[in-house]
């Protein structure tokens, strides 16, 4: 249920300090979700085989999955320093590690500092361009957690943030870039800021308190839920058009088929009068599409 927005910040007291260094990263990667990587990392790897028709080699496999763990812990860490105080104040989140003390700001600061050095690490052992873009992806993810200050395109913003990992695995493997690669990094970002809408939608009175700029802060629940069937049949078109720009095949075209049912299927998940399976929503079916989509768009790029 909507509740008030506190005056203070709560139990601080609640859960003691993580202890150690072990104990330290252990609390951050649950902090940031750190199995949530499944979300993009799929999409990474089947930019970077789009981009060579194939599997790409071992050492490109393995600093493309750096990358995409430095990347998105930087990212999720940075976002946690940055929406510090609202996440204090709302109750859906004001028992995580960093308003509670239960890890430091400064080992946060660390953790993203340390995050960011390692993309940058690996775009160095991927390719020249992927290096010389590092700055600029680290710029983009990092300052997504402010748009929600001052626009409803936040969801968008996120997505992009997103979509840049097919993009950027394709320059890692390529050291250029394609219509078929934005095309690709396109329709991850309007998956993603699909689903970010709906997961908005769980705190409309709170951000309309704090000042928070969303779609279901401005229109509402329905209208967010709108807005993303929209954004998602805008992903399913998109990523049709990679099949017919790389000529792909069956497989292809089953994983597109796939991932739009489970899209449809997700949003069957929620209304506008009830968000009680907003999670499963969100975590479950969204996990399930990303591999469903590599497994299919793999098998397209290796069976021939």
């Amino acid at each position: 249920m909507p509740q008030s927005v506190p005056s203070e910040l709560g139990p601080q007291s609640a859960s003691p300090s993580a202890v150690g260094l072990v104990g330290k990263l252990r609390t951050t990667l649950e902090m940031i979700n750190f199995e949530h990587s499944v979300f993009a990392l799929p999409f990474a790897l089947v930019g970077a085989m789009l981009a060579v028709r194939g599997w790409p080699t071992w050492r490109q496999l393995l600093w493309l999955t750096v990358a995409m763990v430095g990347a998105r812990s930087a990212a999720m860490t940075f976002n946690r320093l940055a929406d510090l105080k609202y996440d204090a104040l709302n109750p859906r989140t004001r028992m995580r590690a960093l308003p509670t003390g239960r890890l430091s700001v400064r080992f946060a600061w660390g953790f993203t500092v340390l995050s960011c050095l390692l993309l940058a690490l690996a775009a160095y052992k991927l390719s020249p361009l992927a290096f010389k873009l590092s700055p600029l992806a680290v710029a983009v993810l990092l300052l997504y957690s402010y748009t929600k200050r001052f626009t409803l395109f936040t969801h968008l913003a996120l997505g992009i943030c997103d979509g840049l990992a097919p993009v950027a695995a394709w320059i890692a493997v390529r050291n250029n870039v394609s219509a078929s690669a934005l095309l690709l990094g396109a329709a991850v970002a309007f998956w993603v800021g699909g689903f970010d809408l709906i997961y908005a939608c769980q705190d409309v009175e709170f951000d309309r308190q704090a000042g928070i700029h969303s779609v279901p802060q401005r229109f509402g629940v329905g209208a967010a839920l709108v807005t993303s069937t929209m954004a998602h049949v805008v992903t399913v078109a998109l990523l049709l058009a990679v099949v017919k720009v790389e000529n792909l095949g069956w497989w292809a075209l089953a994983g597109v088929l796939g991932m739009a049912a489970l899209l449809a299927y997700e949003h069957t998940l929620v209304k506008p009068s009830d968000l009680s399976r907003l999670n499963a929503a969100f975590f479950t079916v969204n996990g399930y599409i990303s591999l469903w989509f590599f497994i299919t768009w793999a098998a397209d790029l290796t069976i021939r």
